[in-house]
């Protein structure tokens, strides 16, 4: 029998839309099938489908051939099929050994017996290369960390159809070539995995074959070997989508942010995780800060946008001293933020798109009378926004955040920051977890402000954006910035020995400061 899994004629509809229209999709045994797809083509419903949380209206799923019922996510443990999800399944506060075993308990007489599962854990850690420390607390470890933990809690259920469900959203590069690695030698063992992605050149390091679709509806599946990236991403688009960014010499003006001397202190003892950084953005300028997740960036774009507090330290935009302002103020001073989760800090996701759209609008004049909304000209300007930067969604103005698909829920944020029209735009992983389509399209905004006169912070993990957005590079390394680069003077691996702290530039308080 040549397929272990195969979805037959898959149909899945939710209100207003059709998610899989009538979709076959066959896996091998031993083969890293891709999935690939834009934002809302129907790859995670699909999955779903597969993993019991959806239930198709037609089609359907055989097992070596067998057809089975898959009604929960038990029926499809209870098959040896396992999910990795995009936002992990992981109980934070219990150590990752209890992540593990969670739900498939040994117990004898009441009790739970944690050596065996120990040992076992420890065996599966070591033969698939996934070492981790079974007593460390899931919220104190690494994303990366957390994903191995992920996937042993399939191994440990002897699954052996693995779904990845954009594994590499969260990682740094060295975590996903690792994962990548993971991945091949779990193929090796006979497992079979699908591995949703939109991410071209991991499709190509890792995949056999990959199914392609767009808007819900069944592509192609082809040999990964016999095509190029370029195809690929026209196969996933239904367009020639142009992958390298042109950007033309920026005309670089007055400086817009300063920072200096900035330190974050965290909060249970004085450790610096922001330590003495000074900085600044000019107008016309793409300024990024590169570094491995956990360095600082997070908290250091807190502080600049009021989401958290400074220890000392002070900020200006404009000339104009905003280091204790609200976060309101410094948008109307001239700031615009698009959050690193969008989630937390970016939508508020009980509320509809439209009413996301205004979150820093609905209080001007043009929007109100005497405290009331005007309706009439918010749905004006929402519409006009929603066609403007092409945000998909099933009821419009009127669908709730949360439904929405990843990359229109990031393109929503983007439509509302852009359209602010700010002096700077801090922009942190702006592209995370999206398409190629989504990505061009970002990068081009992005390009396009810039070419305004305005000025860009970009903070992102990932290489290529960095080096082929960015006018300047920061690195940031342990709460400090330890270098100052041009992309066209540095390669990807020096930038990597940076961003790991075994280099650094000295860079002189006149120069971080000019």
């Amino acid at each position: 029998m040549e397929h272990v899994i195969e979805m037959l004629d898959i149909t899945k509809e939710f209100p207003g839309i059709i998610a899989n229209d009538n979709i076959t999709l066959q896996l091998k045994k031993g083969e890293v099938h891709a999935l690939l797809g834009e934002n809302g083509a129907g790859k995670s419903t699909l999955m779903s489908v597969l993993f019991g949380l959806y239930q198709p209206e037609k089609g359907v799923i055989k097992k070596n051939g067998e057809v089975v019922n898959i009604k929960n996510p038990n029926d499809a443990n209870d098959l040896g099929i396992g999910m990795v999800h995009q936002h992990f399944k992981l109980v934070h506060n219990f150590t990752v050994l209890q992540n593990i075993i969670l739900g498939v308990e040994t117990t004898s007489h009441g009790l739970l017996k944690m050596e065996d599962a120990r040992k076992r854990v420890i065996d599966l850690s070591e033969k698939y290369g996934l070492m981790v420390e079974p007593d460390a607390i899931i919220e104190d470890i690494t994303v990366g960390m957390q994903q191995r933990v992920e996937i042993l809690k399939m191994l440990y259920r002897d699954n052996d159809i693995l779904i990845f469900d954009e594994p590499t959203a969260v990682l740094t590069p060295q975590e996903i070539e690792e994962l990548m690695k993971i991945m091949k030698s779990l193929a090796k063992e006979g497992k079979s995995i699908l591995f949703i992605t939109h991410k071209l050149n991991e499709i190509k390091a890792v995949s056999d074959r990959c199914t392609v679709l767009r808007k819900g509806k069944y592509i192609d599946t082809v040999k990964v070997s016999d095509v190029t990236k370029e195809e690929l991403s026209e196969m996933m688009v239904g367009r020639k989508v142009n992958l390298e960014i042109e950007k033309i010499i920026p005309q670089i003006g007055e400086t817009v942010l300063e920072v200096k001397n900035l330190s974050v202190n965290s909060k249970g003892n004085n450790k610096k995780l922001v330590d003495y950084v000074s900085f600044n953005v000019k107008k016309g300028e793409i300024v990024c800060i590169a570094g491995i997740d956990g360095n600082g960036q997070s908290e250091l774009v807190y502080a600049l946008t009021g989401l958290g507090s400074i220890s000392s330290g002070s900020i200006s935009l404009n000339g104009s001293d905003i280091t204790n302002e609200s976060v309101r103020k410094r948008n109307i001073k001239g700031m615009a933020h698009i959050p690193e989760d969008r989630h937390k800090d970016g939508l508020v996701l009980e509320y509809s798109l439209g009413e996301n759209l205004m979150l820093k609008r609905y209080f001007t004049k043009d929007y109100h009378n005497k405290g009331f909304i005007n309706f009439r000209s918010v749905d004006k300007y929402t519409n006009k926004l929603i066609s403007q930067y092409d945000i998909r969604s099933g009821k419009g103005t009127k669908t709730t955040a949360r439904s929405m698909s990843g990359g229109n829920q990031q393109k929503a944020i983007i439509a509302r920051e852009v359209d602010l029209d700010p002096e700077i735009l801090i922009a942190v992983q702006p592209t995370r977890g999206l398409d190629v389509g989504a990505i061009e399209y970002i990068h081009n905004q992005l390009i396009e402000e810039r070419d305004r006169g305005k000025a860009i912070l970009l903070v992102s993990l990932e290489l290529d954006e960095v080096m082929n957005l960015s006018d300047r590079i920061l690195v940031i390394y342990e709460g400090k910035i330890v270098a100052d680069l041009k992309p066209e003077e540095v390669t990807v691996q020096e930038l990597g020995l940076y961003m790991a702290g075994s280099k650094t530039q000295i860079i002189s308080e006149v120069s971080a400061h000019e």
